[in-house]
C-alpha cells in the first residue's frame, strides 16, 4: 500500500478508511461524511461510546496505548486506502499506530492542532511558522502540554509516512455533537437560553464589537479531510475561517437575526479581568487584548487550506443546526465551567 503520490487520476473513487476514534465530534463528522460518499469505513476505539451507524461501519476495539491491553492488536492485518487520525494526543500513541500501519496505508491523515504554534503574539502566521516544543521531551500532560505534544505527534507521523502524510491543524471546532460547550455555550444563551439556568434578557458579552474570533464548523472540515484522503493529498494545513472573517459583533449580529429575544450588554474586557472571569472557559472565544502573548490566536492565516479546496458553510446553518442539537441532548452536565447565571447577574450590575 506505500504507492502513495497525490495524482486524483491515479486514486479509487471509492475508499477503504480507517478512522482512529470516530464515534464523537469530529470523527463522528467525518465517518459520516464517508458513508455518505459510499465509502467502505473501519472505526478503532476503545468500545465504549455507541455507534449510531450500525453495521454500515467495521468496529476495531483496542487501545491507543500499546502498553494498555489489547493496544493495537487489532491493527496488526488489514490493508486501508487512507487513515485518518482524529484521537492521537501523545507521541508514543502516534507512533505505535504509525509503525504498526505503515506497510498497510496508503495515506495518513493527521488532525493537529492551531495549538502546535511556539508564538501566538503575532497575526497572520501561516504553516511556515516555529512550533512549540516540550520543556520535557517525557511529558505526557496533554492539559498542561497540549500544543507541544500535538507538534511532536506531527513529527511521529511524517518521520513514517514522509511524503504520504496530511498535517491538519484546526482552530476551535464547531457544531452538532461538540462536547465542550465553547461556541456552543453562545448559541445556548441566545437561542436556547432555557438550556443555561435562570437567566435574564440581558446577556454578557466582552467588547468589543470588533474583536476576531477564527472557527470552523466541524462539518465542514470532516468534509475537507475526506476530499484529501480521496486525492492523498500530503502536505500541512492551518485549518479554519479566514483570519478577520468573522467578528464576536458578526457572531451575535447572527444569532439576534435568528429571532433571539436575548440583547447583549457589551462589557469592557478590564471590567471581566478586575472580576475574575477566566478567558476562553467562562467566556468562550474571549481572551484579553492585554495578553499579548495570545494575540495573534484568532487570526491564523488559512490560505492554503481555502486553495485546495477548504469552504465553509453560512454561520447562520451552523448556529440552527447546533441549536437543534442542543434542544435533544442532555445538557444535564453541561455548562460546568462556562459563565453561570449568577456570575452573569453579578456582572450586569450597574457599577
Amino acid at each position: 500500500m506505500r504507492d502513495g503520490g497525490g495524482d486524483r487520476a491515479s486514486v479509487r473513487c471509492t475508499l477503504n478508511l480507517l478512522i482512529l476514534g470516530g464515534t464523537r465530534f469530529l470523527g463522528r463528522h467525518f465517518v459520516d461524511a464517508a458513508l455518505a460518499g459510499g465509502h467502505d469505513v473501519t472505526i478503532f476505539t476503545r468500545g465504549r461510546e455507541p455507534i449510531p451507524w450500525g453495521d454500515r461501519v467495521t468496529r476495531l476495539v483496542g487501545n491507543r496505548d500499546p502498553d494498555t491491553a489489547p493496544g493495537l492488536d487489532v491493527l496488526a492485518a488489514g490493508e486501508w486506502d487512507g487513515v485518518v487520525d482524529t484521537s492521537g494526543y501523545l507521541p508514543r500513541h502516534v507512533r505505535a499506530a504509525a509503525a504498526t500501519l505503515d506497510e498497510r496505508v496508503a495515506h495518513y491523515l493527521f488532525v493537529s492542532s492551531l495549538s502546535v504554534y511556539a508564538d501566538a503574539s503575532r497575526a497572520d502566521q501561516d504553516e511556515s511558522a516555529a512550533l512549540a516544543s516540550l520543556a520535557d521531551p517525557a511529558s505526557e500532560d496533554v492539559a498542561a502540554d497540549y500544543g507541544a505534544l500535538k507538534a511532536a505527534c506531527e513529527r511521529e507521523v511524517r518521520s513514517v509516512f514522509g511524503e504520504r502524510a496530511a498535517i491538519v491543524r484546526p482552530g476551535l471546532i464547531v457544531g452538532p455533537h461538540d462536547p465542550t460547550d465553547r461556541f456552543s455555550y453562545w448559541v445556548a444563551r441566545f437561542l436556547r437560553p432555557e438550556l443555561v439556568g435562570d437567566r435574564g434578557t440581558a446577556a454578557v458579552v466582552p467588547a468589543p464589537h470588533t474583536r476576531p474570533i477564527q472557527f470552523i464548523d466541524a462539518r465542514d472540515l470532516a468534509n475537507w479531510m475526506l476530499d484529501l484522503a480521496l486525492s492523498r493529498t500530503a502536505g500541512v494545513f492551518n485549518a479554519c475561517s479566514p483570519p478577520r472573517h468573522w467578528t464576536m459583533g458578526a457572531l451575535v449580529d447572527a444569532l439576534r437575526s435568528r429571532e433571539s429575544a436575548v440583547v447583549p450588554t457589551w462589557i469592557d474586557e478590564n471590567a471581566l479581568v478586575r472580576c475574575g472571569v477566566e478567558p476562553w472557559t467562562e467566556l468562550p472565544l474571549w481572551i484579553p487584548q492585554s495578553d499579548r502573548t495570545m494575540a495573534g490566536f484568532m487570526e491564523f492565516a488559512c490560505a492554503k487550506a481555502r486553495a485546495h479546496g477548504l469552504c465553509f458553510r453560512p454561520l447562520e446553518e451552523t448556529l440552527d443546526d447546533t441549536a437543534a442539537w442542543l434542544s435533544v441532548r442532555d445538557n444535564s452536565a453541561a455548562w460546568t465551567h462556562t459563565l453561570s447565571a449568577a456570575r452573569e447577574r453579578l456582572l450586569l450590575q450597574p457599577r
